[in-house]
């Protein structure tokens, strides 16, 4: 498995000339362009990791002459602020980045779902948008993007549940399938992508794929930005290579007595001391929407998993019955076992309840409860315990 170390690069934050990134698309069909992402091996910087060329391909391939690109901008993930972070600095990359989309699958409109607590960003992002359709308006192309706010539900950073708010429903997640790239926003065939995910496929589209891949590793292509915090001299937002270890981050951005991190926020998984050296951040290790968060030895991992399986029993729609009640019976076991009322042994109960959370919850959020629920009960049981 190759090692690539922790090298800082600066790819998505650094000035481009948008027009001429735009024009260079707007000159490629649309093989051409799904075949440049799909030679960059670009995945879905959200955290799932779907190959971005993929869906695109997919999307382009349905008949249906109306088609959306939907930006999920609704980054509920706690630990998660990078993506606030490039709308406010470089939206106009966002927004290249769906219009390049749209010329990929044929699509002529784009909707930015944006996390209801980032409204103070409308102004500016207006203001770069009116900028983005007179610059499309000039080069010739028929592409618009329209903003649909949030409202601080968790359940709508899943894909499903962001299309029903998108139409002013509840936002709830469908059933699966159809898929989006069949039947998305508006019943329509839809790719829908993160932040930036979009960024980085104008980013492509600029340097090329050939030149993409050199960052990486083979099933963890390019770099990715990370939103670090917790116990660390420098929190903030870093864009490095993908590859390294938990290890060597640890070296760079811990505080000398880091025993844990979370990686990928509260639905993604806890990596103990003993593991830094082993584990690898990339689709081949340890994916990650980007949420980077680091525990010293003054942390108690159980109340880290309180906080995670309390935040999730708020944020459950309540649709499916595996994750209603199993993010409930979830903390209610770990407090019993706290306060004694349960043997330790009950733990092993819980964990098979999560995995069958896994398997039975209808979407992503029941799915992924069990990621941090078991990586933290196996490697931190003596806290959960005692």
């Amino acid at each position: 498995m190759e090692n690539r170390g922790l090298i800082k690069v600066d790819l998505i934050f650094e000035t481009i000339d948008s027009g001429k990134v735009l024009s260079k698309a707007f000159r490629m069909s649309n093989d051409e362009i799904i075949k440049e992402i799909l030679d960059s091996g670009l995945r879905g910087r959200g955290g799932a990791g779907f190959p971005t060329g993929m869906k695109w391909k997919f999307t382009a391939a349905e008949k249906d002459q109306e088609k959306y690109i939907v930006c999920n901008a609704d980054e509920g993930e706690p630990g998660t602020f990078k993506d606030r972070e490039i709308l406010d600095r470089v939206a106009y990359k966002v927004f290249g980045g769906m219009a390049i989309a749209g010329k990929a699958i044929g699509s002529k409109k784009g909707y930015v779902y944006l996390r209801g607590e980032y409204r103070f960003l409308l102004p500016q992002l207006y203001t770069e948008l009116d900028k983005f359709h007179k610059l499309i308006k000039e080069i010739g192309y028929d592409f618009s993007i329209e903003f649909r706010m949030g409202s601080g539900a968790y359940i709508c950073g899943e894909e499903s549940a962001l299309f029903e708010s998108i139409e002013g429903f509840r936002g709830e997640p469908r059933n699966k399938p159809p898929y989006p790239t069949t039947c998305g926003v508006f019943n329509k065939p839809t790719s829908i992508n993160n932040v930036e995910t979009l960024v980085t496929a104008m980013m492509i589209i600029e340097k090329s794929a050939a030149e993409y891949v050199k960052l990486g590793t083979q099933d963890s292509r390019g770099s990715k930005v990370f939103s670090i915090s917790g116990d660390t001299p420098t929190p903030g937002i870093f864009e490095l290579e993908l590859g390294m270890t938990v290890g060597e981050f640890v070296a760079e951005f811990g505080d000398g007595d880091t025993k844990a991190v979370q990686v990928g926020g509260a639905s993604g998984f806890c990596v103990p001391r003993k593991k830094f050296d082993e584990t690898i951040i990339g689709f081949e290790g340890v994916p990650t929407g980007g949420s980077m968060k680091l525990f010293n030895s003054s942390r108690s991992m159980y109340n880290v998993l309180h906080n995670y399986l309390d935040f999730f029993t708020e944020e459950s729609c309540g649709q499916c019955t595996p994750c209603r009640v199993g993010c409930q019976q979830l903390l209610l076991g770990i407090e019993k076992v706290k306060k004694g009322e349960m043997k330790s042994v009950y733990l092993n109960e819980l964990v098979k309840l999560a995995d069958t959370m896994k398997v039975a919850s209808k979407c992503g959020l029941g799915q992924s409860v069990g990621n941090a629920f078991k990586s933290i009960v196996e490697n931190f049981r003596e806290e959960i315990i005692y």
